[in-house]
């Protein structure tokens, strides 16, 4: 995932937060330790935690209490979390090092490093229909696999672009997003072969992807302010619906029935799903500049976002790229939308 701290600036400069400020907003924030940037989140529905990635830490909270509840660390530019509750453990992408980490879920104790021989592990997938752990690994445009049990490498997977987040049907496909060819890829799991390449045109820029696993959908969000619905047995694409700017995660609730999007521009777009092929807007949530990923409890139906607060950039020498903002301390955590 790449960052977009010089668009957050831009955003907070124009005063976007006033443009939605008539919608519903987040109302409550739980602060974590750490200053350092952050990308996905995960929960663990049953153990009731919230996986929040930070840098060089991952820290973990309380879904009932809203409390810290620990951190698994030392970690370097950590990215994704993926969670296997029937092997008792997590796995961390390590962007900076190209290492997977792996983690008892019951004492976030690190158990083991896992190499994957790409540059900038993103996203990491667990598919428990093969018991497999996947690393997307950004800058190889490939995905190392390996088995999630004894951690032997299984295989390595060409993907032909830039690999963003992906998800699974647990029934033996995995599908991830190739930011830079503006499509989707089907992966067989159990052969590691790609079976097939959707184009999302004239949508483009992939990031964010959710899976509806009972009617056979997924859900691509793209940089093109568009939210694709394709049919995931075929690619066929059987809904598009607007969405704000910068999107980097999308959700399914099947409980609830909702889909929604996080964006950088401080907007979480939210659509019910009718049926497999209808989508209507139920809303737009203003959450905060740079709240870009999120998370959905499914028991409670709260959204949780990472978010952080940033100091004024400072000026750039002439004819260079603008600074990035700095995080101002103390300010991390995760905001909390109500259902």
């Amino acid at each position: 995932m790449k960052t977009l701290l010089p668009f957050f600036t831009a955003l907070l400069g124009a005063g976007l937060m006033t443009a939605v400020s008539a919608s519903p907003a987040a109302a409550e924030k739980i602060l974590l330790p750490g200053d350092g940037g952050w990308d996905y989140l995960s929960v663990d529905a049953q153990a009731r935690r919230l996986y929040v990635t930070h840098g060089d830490r991952v820290n973990v909270v309380n879904l009932d209490t809203d409390t810290v509840a620990g951190e698994v660390a030392p970690l370097s530019g950590a990215h994704g979390v993926a969670l296997a509750p029937e092997l008792g453990r997590g796995f961390i992408s390590n962007g900076k090092t190209g290492f997977i980490t792996v983690f008892d879920l019951k004492t976030l104790a690190i158990l083991a490093l896992w190499q994957t021989g790409g540059n900038k592990p993103d996203a990491v997938l667990y598919d428990p229909a093969t018991r497999q752990l996947f690393s997307f690994n950004g800058e190889s445009e490939n995905a190392t696999v390996f088995d999630a049990v004894t951690g032997g490498l299984a295989g390595t997977v060409k993907l032909g672009g830039g690999p963003e987040f992906a998800a699974t049907d647990a029934a033996g496909h995995v599908f991830v997003n190739i930011e830079d060819k503006d499509e989707t890829l089907r992966l067989d799991a159990r052969s590691l072969a790609v079976t097939a390449r959707w184009p999302l045109a004239p949508a483009h820029a992939p990031s964010a992807l959710a899976i509806d696993r009972a009617h056979h959908r997924l859900f691509v969000g793209c940089r093109s302010q568009t939210l694709v619905v394709l049919n995931s047995d075929t690619g066929a694409v059987v809904a598009t619906l607007p969405i704000g700017k910068g999107v980097d995660a999308a959700t399914y609730d099947p409980v609830r029935g909702l889909v929604r999007t996080s964006n950088g521009d401080g907007t979480l777009n939210v659509f019910h799903q009718a049926d497999a092929d209808r989508y209507t807007v139920v809303g737009t949530v203003a959450t905060a500049p740079g709240a870009r990923t999120h998370a959905v409890d499914p028991k409670t139906g709260r959204v949780f976002l990472a978010s952080a607060q940033f100091e004024p950039a400072p000026p750039a020498a002439p004819g260079q790229p603008k600074m990035r903002p700095a995080i101002k301390p103390g300010t991390f955590g995760v905001l909390v939308v109500q259902p």
